[in-house]
């Protein structure tokens, strides 16, 4: 590993980029609590959605990246704000409107609107741990609710008694005037109703560690801050959970970074050195909307894995994570494909292109061969042209094409084909639009036809792909021209695969024929 060692101290992949920097926290001394602890957030006020997959995985790569350049020991926390207040009822769940009596109640208080769990907030959280779990994630689970209830918390909510003005100082300065006056840091949960309150406090006693606040309704009460009775507003809580674990980073979304100064500073005000930090980028939605968990749009966890890979989803969290990235399920083929490129190459890498491999980032130095002989966007192209619906309908020419494959001995392939067939029926089917060859085109297809029925010997991709270059080469400036009527008129899309790979694949006599009916006028009618 010494190799990789010295490779990681100037790689200029961005996980290692942040791992040098958070080794520098600890030039001068190791950690106090003996190891770097991680932290990623999760807020459970609707189903998990990949943005938060994609802050464990990404964490995960610095954490990774870490461990190659120190001996430090690491541990990751996965901390679920299931106390905070239901503001707003998810319109993806069912019966939605029987949530409604339970607005403002913590959401591990609110009911399982699916009937599986004791609340929503736990419902939430298993619906994320189960994810993490299957891809193998190395973490600790940390709910708000057992946090605050437990006394984990108590140390750091007496503090924050202490120094609540200090930290109501830091708070108002980023307040609009209109809330200043009934501002407070701390939310009462009220002791009848189990609601979340936002009221403004009568007195905070730093003597006994009580607050004390009038309700809806008037009546006064008063609290103590630690046994679970209050919880703290989230830009606080965020910066008091640093403190009360002692975080060393943390990743968030860009929408947070303005909030940054201020969690650092009520960290600092607990008593804590304040994490590293990593901003990214936000995901959009096919309009380019910030994904959201209440309103469900863009790709839901399960929904990736019913069309492609979990380490496909990696590689795609692995990419630029400062850029701003459409999240719609158009990117899950050229995620897939690049992913086993990836792959591919990395066994031929030196140690430096081997740590730049986001191949690395995914799996560590344990990196597993790729065994797909044919590309997921080929077996999109060959469910189309063969009217698929089963994998083992696919197998039939894949095993003409590279007869050592098979299901047993080439698992991922196995699992694309049928990833594929689906991934076809649910958004390539629908919107496939075949079009007439025009009159230069009909002549360059024609062409194409002649030479693939005189063909003889074995179906070499690359000899294929030169015929089709013949045909195209005098006729049609710019060459994408040709290879774009290629896909429309042939397989009713607008960009495809490699044309001479897809003549070997699907077979040269069954494109002969896919070329006839075409120039029949079959495909269209």
């Amino acid at each position: 590993m010494s190799d990789l060692t010295d490779a990681a101290m100037s790689s200029k992949a961005w996980p290692f980029e942040e791992a040098r920097r958070l080794l520098k926290r600890f030039e001068k001394q190791p950690p106090e609590k003996g190891y770097v602890l991680f932290e990623t957030g999760y807020g459970p006020s609707g189903l998990p959605h990949i943005g938060t997959f994609g802050e464990v995985a990404r964490t995960t790569m610095v954490r990774r990246a870490f461990e190659v350049i120190s001996d430090i020991p690491t541990r990751l926390i996965c901390f679920s704000d299931d106390m905070d207040g239901m503001r707003k009822v998810p319109g993806n769940v069912p019966d939605s409107d029987s949530l409604m009596e339970h607005m403002q109640k913590p959401l591990s208080a609110v009911p399982d609107p699916f009937g599986t769990h004791d609340s929503f907030g736990d419902h939430n959280n298993a619906m994320l741990r189960r994810f993490l779990d299957r891809f193998g994630f190395d973490y600790e689970f940390y709910s708000a609710t057992e946090f605050y209830k437990s006394g984990q918390f108590d140390a750091v909510l007496l503090r924050a008694v202490e120094k609540y003005d200090d930290i109501m100082d830091v708070m108002l300065k980023s307040l609009r005037e209109e809330r200043r006056g009934t501002y407070s840091i701390f939310l009462p949960i009220h002791p009848e109703t189990g609601r979340v309150l936002y009221v403004p406090m009568k007195s905070v006693n730093a003597q006994d560690h009580t607050i004390t606040f009038d309700d809806e309704d008037g009546r006064e009460w008063t609290l103590p801050v630690t046994g679970g009775n209050v919880k703290l507003q989230w830009k606080p809580d965020f910066g008091a959970r640093w403190a009360a674990l002692s975080v060393d980073f943390e990743m968030y979304g860009k929408d947070h970074s303005t909030n940054t100064p201020i969690y650092d500073k009520i960290c600092r005000i607990l008593g804590q050195r304040a994490p590293e930090h990593f901003t990214y980028e936000l995901f959009l939605d096919e309009g380019g909307q910030k994904i959201s968990k209440t309103s469900g749009n863009g790709i839901s966890i399960d929904q990736w894995l019913t069309y492609a890979s979990a380490e496909s989803l990696s590689y795609f969290m692995y990419q630029k994570p400062k850029t701003a990235k459409r999240m719609h399920f158009d990117v899950i083929p050229k995620a897939v494909d690049e992913y086993h490129q990836q792959l591919r190459a990395y066994p031929g890498q030196d140690a430096k292109a081997k740590l730049n491999n986001p191949v690395f980032h995914i799996h560590g130095a344990d990196v597993p061969a790729s065994n797909m002989v044919v590309p997921f966007s080929m077996l999109l192209n060959l469910a189309s042209v063969a009217g698929a619906e089963e994998k083992d309908h696919l197998w039939g020419f894949i095993q003409r094409y590279a007869p050592e494959a098979s299901a047993a001995t080439h698992p991922d392939l196995d699992q694309a084909a049928g990833f594929a067939i689906s991934y076809y029926n649910d958004f390539v089917k629908p919107a496939k639009t075949y079009r007439l060859a025009t009159e230069l085109e009909r002549e360059a297809l024609q062409d194409l036809l002649a030479r693939l029925k005189a063909w003889e010997g074995e179906a070499d991709g690359d000899a294929l792909q030169s015929e089709v270059f013949a045909c195209g080469r005098e006729r049609f400036d710019p060459m994408r021209d040709w290879f774009k009527a290629l896909y429309e008129v042939l397989l009713g899309a607008s960009q495809g695969p490699r044309f001479g790979g897809f003549i070997a694949l699907y077979g040269v006599q069954e494109t002969a024929v896919l070329i006839e009916r075409a120039l029949a006028g079959e495909l269209v009618a």
